[in-house]
């Protein structure tokens, strides 16, 4: 019996059976992203340079503990930037005025985007499109492209949008994406909820002037759907001309529509992305024109107008040419019971169903700071239970490619610590979507098969070349290491195993 046997012996006999069994069936493959959002965050611009990179490693420390992934991190909320830009000024939510940078300088963008490629994480800029300010007192710059050239927005409920129609406009949200593409190493674009503005009663998206130019008699709902479409697939081929092994990623509302409306639709009766929003985000996988999407299913199991559980179904049943995770509200989660399980909270059965669900590959927590925060011991339980493993994310693109393996390793002492090490393979002067971004570390002790799909047996994802590692087990005779090469599609090397003797 190996060590990992008697460990589970011992768990067993110590009454905790649940907490083993949960990380025997953890996936080696999940998405565990969670949304970082600035806007309506105050902490940033309340908090010194230094102050603020503390914050950000101590996020990113606790949802790394919790077994999260990835970051969703908002970087462009309302046509502004939260790192230098050329094109549009510094968001209010990094100093407390829009226009005004940090002071020291810094980059928020890439100093996020270096430590959570420290931990081996994921990047994934967040941007929102249309939305130009979210306060109607907010006052901007005399360089904004809304001061410079009005005729391209439209005011609604008193605040500002650039006008979909427009193709001047739909260029320039491609420009900032091409920009962050060029100057970061970013792991995927993605793009919130807010298309054409949520629905005001009573109040009218003013587009009549852009329509009688451009709608060529369309009818009106289809046209702005039309216009939205052109949006994604631009977004989709900027993305995919400059760097094809970025995802591109939406987190649309969670009703695409209500099957009273469309047979098609889910049963449900709440605001729909086709009709309201006027977003057809089923369309926009089945051409292919996103890598993923992660629908707000923000809800309770059984609400009434939105199910969450009937809702996750649909999504994994309708979704073709798309990847599909879960958008899943903490609060709600750990504050609502599940009755019909009789269970105090949501957690448990919202996480096996989307690993129950063949096509849903993984669920994003809204929002990390609750998941930071602990809220109602959210992050113990996925450190514990159902993130207590290391997870890849699921790979894209071609799996029958994979990159070079590490060519060397070796464990050695340094002082009185432990390290395993190994030489990086070799990669061009120019990125491409098979260079090693991260490495894949498992140990197998001594007589134990070397097995690469029990997750169990990961004991690091990370950027770097060296880890420490347990001193006892390193001094093992007989303990072998495996450490294999993630590409930049997530694609998996043959392992280098490092025995030692």
């Amino acid at each position: 019996m190996n060590l990992k046997s008697l460990f589970l012996t011992a768990a067993l006999l110590c009454g905790s059976l649940a907490g083993s069994l949960s990380a025997q069936t953890n996936p080696k493959r999940e998405f565990r992203g969670a949304w970082l959002h600035i806007i309506g965050q105050s902490q940033y611009m309340n908090k010194t340079t230094e102050q603020n990179k503390k914050y950000i490693i101590d996020q990113l420390n606790k949802l790394q503990a919790a077994g999260c992934n990835a970051v969703i991190f908002q970087v462009r909320p309302t046509a502004d930037a939260f790192y230098p830009s050329e094109l549009e000024p510094w968001t209010a939510w990094a100093a407390g005025k829009r226009g005004k940078a940090p002071y020291p300088a810094w980059d928020p963008m890439q100093f996020t985007l270096d430590e959570a490629h420290k931990r081996g994480m994921e990047f994934h800029a967040w941007l929102n499109p249309y939305r130009v300010t979210s306060d109607p007192k907010e006052v901007l710059p005399a360089s904004h492209p809304a001061i410079k050239t009005p005729e391209r927005f439209v005011r609604y409920g008193g605040k500002l949008y650039f006008d979909p129609a427009l193709g001047e406009n739909r260029d320039f949200i491609c420009s900032v994406v091409d920009d962050i593409l060029d100057r970061y190493d970013v792991d995927g674009i993605h793009i919130d909820d807010y298309f054409y503005p949520y629905p005001e009663p009573g109040k009218k998206f003013n587009d009549d002037a852009s329509y009688a130019k451009l709608g060529n008699g369309m009818n009106r709902n289809d046209w702005r759907r039309h216009n939205v479409n052109l949006l994604i697939e631009q977004l989709y081929g900027t993305i995919k001309a400059k760097k094809p092994w970025v995802r591109f990623g939406v987190s649309p509302f969670g009703i695409w529509r209500n099957k009273k409306n469309d047979p098609r639709g889910s049963e449900s009766n709440g605001l729909q992305n086709y009709d309201d929003l006027y977003a057809d985000v089923l369309l926009w996988a089945e051409n292919g024109w996103v890598d993923y999407l992660a629908p707000q299913l923000y809800w309770s199991l059984d609400k009434t107008v939105a199910p969450s559980r009937h809702l996750a179904k649909w999504w994994n049943d309708n979704v073709h040419g798309a990847d599909v995770y879960i958008g899943t509200d903490v609060r709600q989660t750990m504050t609502t019971a599940d009755t019909k399980a009789g269970k105090k909270d949501e957690l448990d059965t919202k996480i096996k169903l989307s690993r129950e669900l063949p096509n849903v590959g993984g669920n994003i927590w809204w929002h990390g700071y609750w998941v930071t925060d602990n809220l109602n011991g959210v992050a113990d339980r996925l450190a514990s239970d159902y993130q207590s493993t290391l997870a890849l994310p699921p790979v894209y693109g071609d799996d029958r490619i994979v990159p070079e393996k590490p060519p060397h390793g070796r464990v050695t002492k340094e002082g009185d610590k432990m390290f395993l090490s190994w030489d990086l393979p070799e990669v061009g002067s120019y990125q491409k979507e098979t260079d090693p971004v991260r490495y894949a570390v498992y140990d197998f002790f001594p007589g134990e098969e070397v097995n690469l799909s029990d997750p169990e047996a990961i004991i690091s994802i990370t950027s770097e070349h060296k880890v420490h590692v347990t001193d006892k087990q390193a001094d093992v005779e007989g303990h072998t290491y495996a450490v294999t090469s993630i590409d930049r599609m997530n694609r998996e090397s043959v392992p280098l195993l490092i025995k030692v003797k």
